[in-house]
């Protein structure tokens, strides 16, 4: 089927966008924010059409480990959470990474710390970039702002991940998974045959023929000489894919005397700052990574050469900042603004702070 456009939240779209890209499973448990993900598969009944297991997990432990298991196989699995139930996940994320096992996972945050709120939030920051589970390991991080960016962010996402054998991770805000916006939803991809798995992914533990040893897939390895040169391998791996994966985009950069610097909805939010700034006769720009990793540092460094100074603007207490601040290597003046627990900032107070803090 071709192209076809739709009304619809954030959340709504993630779900459309993983039917249409030939999913093999999705295995999650309600939470708020995001809850309407796999609502909308339950309610589509993709196992009918195109053969896509859908499953409510006991928990978001289970359901992570049922994403272990499928992604082992060599299918395309999935999950999705908010905040909390990422939390409980990450153990299982880290033995994923550690396996080097390609998935899809989506957070669509929401305040914190402990169960917090339901209102949205991006302080999940540090979490998701910086290795929440335990071990040196990364997490391709896509950061949507629009209800488009969350459909093509599923084939984007699957598709990196299975480039590096890596888990990638589309990490959106309750602003973005409820807001309601035009999306165009891609054509459908069939889904892949064994024999296209067993080709694309001969590692996948998929039965084993009789020409070849058992694949064996895991994380554990008791030999410390071993496991350091599985570690060395996967710098290795994180390297290239900072050297090839990096997006952002800019937004009236070229003659910007000062620079915004924000992802997801708070980029959205600061369009506008953009447009009012830029009426009072304040050449204001802003820089969105769309990679949170890998994080386009380079692309920042080459502004603070250019720039008088940059305002971080993230709904948290203040997280990227610091990839920012290490970025500019104190060139420029690199200051935060910020709302907590669910409270989102208006244009207005934002270019207030940015004449605060740094003007």
């Amino acid at each position: 089927m071709s192209e076809e456009i739709k009304l619809m939240k954030g959340n709504e779209a993630i779900a459309y966008a993983a039917i249409r890209y030939g999913t093999d499973g999705y295995f999650g448990y309600p939470i708020t924010p995001q809850s309407e993900i796999m609502e909308t598969l339950m309610a589509e009944r993709p196992w009918d059409t195109i053969g896509m297991v859908v499953l409510q997990a006991e928990s978001e432990v289970a359901a992570i480990n049922m994403v272990y298991g499928g992604a082992g196989s060599g299918k395309r699995v999935m999950t999705s959470s908010s905040s909390p139930g990422i939390s409980l996940k990450l153990e299982g994320i880290s033995y994923i990474a550690g396996a080097e096992l390609p998935c899809l996972i989506v957070n669509v945050m929401r305040g914190g710390p402990g169960l917090g709120t339901i209102q949205p939030s991006q302080a999940d920051y540090f979490q998701t970039v910086k290795g929440g589970g335990h071990g040196d390991y990364r997490l391709i991080t896509l950061a949507p702002h629009s209800v488009q960016e969350m459909a093509d962010f599923v084939a984007l996402g699957f598709d990196l991940a299975f480039k590096y054998s890596n888990p990638a991770i589309i990490l959106a805000d309750g602003i973005i998974g409820q807001m309601m916006e035009k999306v165009v939803l891609p054509p459908y991809r069939p889904r892949k045959t064994e024999a296209e798995i067993r080709e694309e992914s001969p590692w996948a533990a998929q039965g084993k023929p009789k020409d070849r040893k058992p694949n064996i897939i895991t994380s554990l390895e008791l030999d410390p000489e071993i496991m350091e040169q599985n570690n060395i391998r996967f710098q290795a791996k994180y390297q290239r894919i900072e050297e090839a994966e990096v997006r952002y985009e800019e937004f009236h950069c070229e003659d910007a005397d000062y620079l915004l610097v924000a992802f997801g909805s708070s980029a959205r939010i600061c369009q506008k700052v953009v447009e009012l700034a830029r009426e009072e006769g304040l050449k204001v720009g802003l820089f969105r990574p769309i990679t949170l990793w890998p994080f386009p540092k380079k692309a920042i460094a080459d502004y603070a050469d250019k720039v008088k100074g940059m305002l971080s603007v993230e709904l948290n207490a203040g997280q990227m900042v610091e990839d920012v601040r290490l970025a500019v290597n104190g060139k420029v003046k690199v200051e935060h603004f910020g709302r907590l627990g669910g409270v989102v900032f208006t244009p207005d107070e934002i270019l207030v702070a940015l004449k605060e803090k740094i003007l």
